[in-house]
């Protein structure tokens, strides 16, 4: 009976890099490599009662309680150690104050305890490099839709620039406040609730034609 390779023998080549996010409402440690695979992506979600948001200080307190779980867990589950490790990556912006400097705090601190460089991230370009990652594509024109973003992104110059953006209010932000009007939870996200209630009324909706 042969025996399951080990952690290690199913590492993928080159670097690997620690990464913390918490700009929002998740928090989040992952451990991938260079060539974009993720060994190990565990995260929590800080869930508000339905019909409410969620606060910088509140959320920040939910992110301290599961950091150092989520650590654990993130190295466990990749089968590496901080040795292992090339840096230490975390979310600089944009995001939310709060929640956002207890990931960077943690990441200043793990990079001196470990004595690996410290690199910041901003929080769109990390959502286009993990698109390209995932798809291959090289040189994308981007509708980046976040919590507090809508724009048309592409490559130009050497950096990431916007060429448009909404002017009113943020298809992300517009997805939390109508969920908080009807009462939904944001768990697992607003949008997905939203969709999950607008399939059930549509379903009862054909339902009733049928029979009348």
């Amino acid at each position: 009976m042969s025996s399951s390779p080990s952690p290690a023998s199913r590492r993928p080549p080159g670097p690997l890099a620690l990464g913390l996010e918490s700009s929002a409402n998740k928090i989040g440690i992952g451990v991938v490599s260079l060539s974009g695979e993720i060994l190990s992506n565990p995260r929590h979600t800080y869930v508000t009662p339905p019909g409410h948001g969620f606060l910088p200080r509140e959320t920040a307190q939910h992110h301290l309680v599961h950091l150092l779980p989520l650590l654990r867990t993130a190295l466990d589950d990749a089968g590496v150690a901080p040795a292992d490790l090339a840096c230490v990556c975390y979310t600089k912006g944009p995001g939310m104050g709060g929640p956002l400097q207890v990931a960077a705090a943690a990441a200043r601190a793990f990079s001196l305890l470990w004595r690996k460089p410290l690199v910041a991230v901003n929080h769109c370009v990390a959502h286009i490099e993990m698109g390209r990652a995932v798809t291959g594509a090289v040189d994308p024109v981007v509708l980046y839709v976040s919590g507090g973003n809508t724009q048309v992104i592409a490559y130009s110059e050497v950096r990431y620039r916007i060429f448009g953006e909404t002017i009113d209010i943020a298809v992300g932000n517009c997805l939390d406040r109508f969920a908080r009007v009807l009462e939904l939870s944001n768990d697992p996200s607003p949008g997905y609730n939203i969709e999950q209630k607008g399939s059930r009324l549509m379903a009862g909706g054909l339902y009733y034609r049928a029979a009348v």
